[in-house]
């Protein structure tokens, strides 16, 4: 062993090895318990950011505790490499997606392997390959022979200049982020999935997620948005259309003044015929930006059609509007409008001088006011003709009930959730595997002309998609007939829902999935990624999960036991004024800081000596040039510092706070742990441990090792505090620092406590525990060794401190035998100095004693 810690030879030294043996290699064991442990899997972006090394680092931290406790543990990883990014690069880089996307796929796997994650690199895969797409499309055939897949019409955002569809995050202020172009809305044809058919499935399995983050599943909770109500349908005056609306809140219903509608609703289209300026308007929503989200706090704007629907209970005329902020899309394309009691229904209508009318009175039974504001509380019904006086829920019942007898309410199961848009105009994703014959039926590709390849040898000029420019490539013939392919591609969402699922067989080629290796590794144990990814990632991965179930591949229901969302990475962020007084910004790597002696920086300076501002923390990002490169840090510190570092600033579902001093402080530990077992390693082999030979002081540290190990197994394993266990381990490492080293037995106990701090380590510094387990003696290789078992009995109390009060008060504290009775206690602390004085010359009247912990004498 050698005398200095050497990471950069050590760590390559024990990556050669991993990679020789394949260590991390798994099949299946029946008889042993598995583990999968699964994090995100990135995006070949070309360099891995300290996101990436912290979501990988807590996956492998979870895998290798895990087979440390002898269970059989799938870690693998791969690459979710279709994507927009790649159009991109490659347009910028006058290059084709696919090189660049697997030229960074091999540069970003050689970082990883330098952080010694211990994944099972036989199970590598990457989406954009047709043996792992070809599954994918075979199955979107297999969904739509079951009627779970089908194509309409649907609004998308579409630049005029680039004639493409651009996602949401692509425009800017309602203009396309390439060109600056206004954006307009679309209608074009769509592929969809019905994950509307799984709602009240992935609702109500929630429940079942114990081990998920409340936070998460409340967002998909509201994300699927179940709720009850009436659908209505009013009749229009003068027309034989009908309008039909959706509400929560039928006890509202005679509060309804007006019926607003989409710019694509029949109504509006019918109106604008002989109406010039409702056109126009009709045509500016048109080009109103498709999100949903927006809706809520962008300007309401309106035009009234000229038509008036007739309410169905009191008969009276309401009149009809087009209004940007009701969209054909969701629901039905109208809404009825009670705007005394709805704030967005209030806030138009105050815009537009339309009437008012409340009609549930405040909780406390006055009339409300509606001047300044909706009041929106459930109360009892007024000014509701035969309903006045009903609570909220009888006024609801009896609503619907009215109007389900007139045949125009019908009582509705809603959902805020929509079909699965799975349609991309975009070139680098998988084809879509649908074809339409000359006379106009459309089908699936069959399955011997599965996969539909996508061309990889193409030239991108940043506008069109190379297989839409291409009319050659959409021939094809299907049973003798002349077809052409579908030329969308598939939303990257999907080849991110399955890909878990393929993990764990992913040579397989005898159909999506081996029933038997996936349902011996599914569901996977532990997963880990961002929480931006709640939503649309994890709801998509729940519902492919389901859907292979339905299939008859997996027979869980779920994809996933447990979750764990990890924090951003923050990092401080420089800047300095341009002559036009632009911001430049300067990577942290490259900034000298001087602090105050609370540690805040006072001043800071570049590496040409040019002061800038220190602008805070934030989110490492390019924009502020305050990423960290890991590969910088690995090589500076060792690969075991970054990871050591990254598990000890921040509990692992917290924003971490990036800063060097920290790291060199993770550092400093691994040498001094380095230290002390070259030390003890260098005075030769010691004797056995005998634990009933133990003096005092050695009990007590013996007690401290298997305290740590105890806490160290439940912080990793139950509670997932990472940070607390280093902390532990560290305290322990104090303290055997400190031990005195003459005896046989000093020495045996120390060389427990080292290995045991090696094991406890291994997880998060696997590199340096290597070897210094070869060092110190251990038995075969570390990978193989067993994780410490705390030792109950060591880690029972000799002694206990027992605090001692005179008619309440603390006069003094008494270490006596955990043993001991309340009398052997009780005179223990009469021999106490500080408190025999109050009791000299006193009667005790009563003796109050918490075994352990309190003596209460009361005296008088």
């Amino acid at each position: 062993m050698q005398e200095q810690y050497r990471p950069e030879e050590i760590e390559s030294h024990v990556q050669q090895h991993w990679d020789q043996q394949q260590t991390f290699k798994v099949t299946e064991e029946e008889g042993k318990e598995k583990y999968y442990c699964l994090s995100m899997l990135p995006y070949p972006s070309g360099r891995l950011h300290m996101g990436h090394v912290r979501n990988y680092t807590i996956g492998d931290v979870i895998a290798r505790y895990q087979r440390m406790l002898g269970k059989n543990v799938l870690q693998p990883i791969g690459w979710d490499a279709f994507g927009l990014p790649a159009e991109g690069a490659a347009v910028k880089n006058k290059t084709a997606p696919a090189p660049w996307t697997y030229s960074n796929i091999e540069y970003m796997k050689n970082q990883l392997k330098l952080l010694g994650f211990g994944y099972d690199w036989s199970r590598e895969l990457a989406t954009c390959q047709p043996e792992y797409y070809r599954w994918e499309q075979w199955f979107f055939t297999r969904l739509y022979e079951k009627g779970l897949v089908y194509k309409k019409t649907s609004a998308v955002n579409w630049c005029p200049n680039d004639q493409t569809v651009l996602a949401n995050e692509q425009v800017i202020d309602g203009c396309c982020w390439r060109c600056d172009t206004k954006v307009e809305r679309k209608e074009i044809p769509q592929w969809f999935i019905k994950i509307t058919d799984y709602a009240d499935e992935l609702l109500n399995d929630l429940d079942k997620l114990e081990d998920w983050p409340e936070q998460v599943k409340t967002m998909q909770r509201n994300w699927i948005g179940r709720s009850e109500g009436v659908e209505i349908t009013f009749d229009v005056d003068g027309s034989e259309e009908k309008v039909t609306v959706y509400t929560t809140r039928p006890d509202t219903f005679m509060g309804a003044t007006y019926v607003a509608v989409a710019a694509g609703h029949p109504l509006a289209t019918q109106a604008a015929v002989n109406n010039p300026a409702l056109a126009d308007f009709i045509a500016e929503c048109r080009n109103t930006k498709v999100a949903e989200a927006e809706m809520a706090t962008m300007e309401k704007k309106g035009m009234a059609t000229g038509l008036f629907a007739i309410h169905p209970l009191s008969g009276e005329k309401v009149p009809v509007w087009v209004a940007n902020f009701v969209l054909m899309e969701y629901g039905t394309g109208a809404v009825m409008a009670v705007p005394a009691h709805d704030q967005r229904d209030w806030e138009f209508a105050t815009k537009y001088d339309l009437p008012i009318k409340p009609v549930v009175l405040n909780l406390d039974g006055s009339e409300p006011d509606v001047s300044a504001a909706a009041m929106t509380d459930k109360g009892t019904l007024f000014n509701s003709a035969e309903f006045d006086g009903l609570s909220h829920e009888a006024g609801f019942n009896a609503i619907a009930d009215r109007l389900a007898e007139k045949g125009v309410g019908v009582r509705k199961v809603n959902y805020r959730l929509r079909d699965w848009g799975v349609s991309r105009q975009r070139y680098w994703g998988a084809p879509i595997p649908m074809v339409t014959l000359e006379d106009g039926t459309v089908m699936p590709t069959p399955e011997d002309q599965l996969p539909v390849i996508l061309p990889e040898d193409v030239v991108m000029d940043g506008i069109t998609s190379p297989i839409k420019a291409d009319p050659e490539w959409a021939k094809t013939t299907v049973n003798g007939q002349p077809a052409l392919r579908e030329t969308d591609t598939f939303d990257t969402f999907m080849e991110s829902s399955w890909y878990y699922a393929r993990y764990t067989c992913p040579d397989y080629d005898q159909g999506m999935l081996d029933p038997a290796a996936a349902n011996y590794w599914l569901p996977v144990d532990q997963y880990i990624g961002g929480i931006e990814h709640a939503i649309m990632h994890l709801m998509y991965f729940r519902f492919f999960h389901k859907l292979l179930r339905d299939a008859g591949m997996v027979t869980s229901d779920e994809p996933a036991k447990r979750l764990l969302c990890q924090g951003m990475v923050l990092a401080d962020a420089f800047y300095y004024l341009g002559e036009n007084g632009e911001r430049n910004w300067v990577s942290p790597v490259e900034v000298t800081v001087e602090r105050d002696e609370k540690g805040r920086i006072v001043k800071a300076t570049d590496a040409s000596g040019r002061e800038v501002i220190y602008a805070g923390m934030s989110k490492m990002s390019k924009s502020k040039n305050n990423g960290i490169d890991p590969q910088l840090m690995v090589e500076r510190y060792g690969a075991d510092t970054v990871r050591l570092f990254m598990m000890f600033a921040s509990p692992a579902e917290m924003t971490l706070e990036w800063q060097e001093s920290g790291v060199e402080g993770a550092n400093r530990f691994l040498k001094r742990v380095w230290k002390l077992a070259y030390e003890h390693s260098q005075k030769g082999a010691t004797v056995a441990l005998d634990i009933n030979s133990l003096n005092d002081d050695q009990k007590a540290l013996r007690r401290d090792l298997h305290k740590t190990i105890a806490k160290v197994s439940d912080d990793i394993g139950r509670r997932q505090t990472f940070n607390t266990a280093i902390a532990a381990i560290m305290e322990l490492m104090n303290k055997l620092a400190r031990a005195p080293q003459e005896s046989d037995q000093d020495r045996a106990l120390l060389q427990e406590a080292l290995l045991a701090v090696v094991r406890m380590l291994y997880p998060f510094t696997p590199h340096a525990s290597f070897t210094l387990w070869q060092a110190l003696g251990g038995e075969g290789e570390i990978d193989n060794a067993p994780w410490p078992v705390a030792d109950e009995a060591a880690m029972v109390e000799d002694s206990v401190l027992v605090v001692v009060q005179v008619n309440g008060k603390v006069r003094g504290k008494i270490t006596v035998p955990a043993d001991a009775t309340q009398e052997q206690v009780q005179a223990l602390a009469a021999q106490e100095h500080l408190v025999a004085k109050y009791l000299d010359g006193v009667t005790i009247r009563k003796v109050i004693y918490v075994p352990g912990k309190l003596l209460n004498l009361v005296v008088g």
